[in-house]
């Protein structure tokens, strides 16, 4: 990897923005991509670096949305039918394509996602524990505690002593007000102004009902009120507010692996990719260079050359 995407990649990790790297391990000539290209892809499919030509690119470019939707890396060879009936590995995902070059790659695709996200707001026991408990778990902490100091929260990431929530809450977020009453309200409000995936509140049943009619009265949209759980965490009967931090962790986790608090999936699908009619090869629209109409639809092809076939029968490849 060059400096330039060494720096990007550090750079965005540090913004906690998911990205992920694309490096060539093998390559069969002739082909473009060399053994080391490297590019970095972001969630919206766009790309810096170089990992290969008109027929790897767009394979490379799906596979790896799929592996940032799901979180896992993988391995990749590219090539024709015969080069995949004979390479045929376990644990290797492998992709047919018909360029006439005949080249062949393995790409190896590693997703870079974000530490889970906790902001804690309040300086109450259940507080104190969640913070120290996500930390062990190297989840990525924010402690909210209006007046207090960044002293008071020694596993805090982060101490913000005001209530005022951080630009980086994200649908993957997870928000949990623990106040102890000295200002749910206001911590509430903050919260639901955000798109955290996740908004629960640590009060009784009783008190809950209170603060939710407080912020109806206020104007706040009953689906926004909704968005909060409350009493927060797994019901587990009457506890010690430390237990209560235990329960509202398990919950977290137990929702973070049902993929509840990824925010919106990444799907290859999004990224506009056409099926070139000819040789079956992924093009993408956005940059796609050769286009033909028929029968009032659009096509796309990976090169001239398919594009000239088409154009000579389409009926042989549109489907009635």
């Amino acid at each position: 990897m060059n400096r330039e995407l060494l720096e990007l990649a550090g750079e965005l990790s540090r913004q906690h923005q998911p990205f992920l790297t694309a490096t060539v391990v093998w390559a069969r000539g002739p082909s473009s991509g060399k053994i080391g290209s490297t590019a970095l892809i972001m969630p919206d499919g766009s790309k810096v670096g170089w990992i290969g030509g008109a027929c790897a690119e767009p394979v490379v470019l799906r596979e790896a949305l799929d592996a940032l939707g799901d979180g896992k890396p993988r391995l990749l060879f590219l090539g024709t039918d015969e080069d995949i009936a004979a390479a045929a590995r376990p644990d290797v995902t492998t992709v047919p394509i018909s360029c006439t070059s005949e080249g062949a790659l393995e790409v190896y695709l590693e997703p870079i996602l974000p530490q889970p996200y906790l902001l804690a707001v309040g300086s109450s026991p259940a507080v104190h524990t969640l913070t120290t408990l996500a930390s062990a778990l190297d989840w990525r902490v924010t402690v909210i505690d209006d007046g207090g100091s960044t002293s008071d929260h020694p596993d805090a990431d982060q101490v913000v002593t005001a209530i005022s929530m951080p630009d980086d809450v994200g649908p993957s977020t997870m928000i949990v007000v623990a106040t102890q009453g000295h200002y749910d309200e206001p911590a509430l409000e903050a919260a639901l102004q955000t798109n955290a995936g996740y908004i629960g509140l640590v009060a009784s049943a009783k008190r809950a009902e209170t603060v939710l009619g407080y912020l109806a009265d206020r104007g706040v949209a009953s689906d926004q009120l909704k968005r909060v759980v409350a009493p927060a965490g797994l019901d587990l009967g009457h506890v010690t507010h430390r237990e209560i931090a235990v329960a509202i962790l398990a919950d977290l986790v137990r929702r973070r692996a049902a993929g509840e608090l990824e925010g919106k999936p990444v799907n290859a699908s999004d990224t506009h990719v056409a099926v070139d009619p000819v040789c079956h090869m992924d093009v993408e629209v956005a940059t796609a260079r050769w286009i033909a109409e028929h029968g009032g639809e659009t096509y796309y092809f990976c090169a001239p050359g398919c594009k000239a076939t088409f154009a000579k029968t389409p009926v042989d490849f549109v489907s009635v």
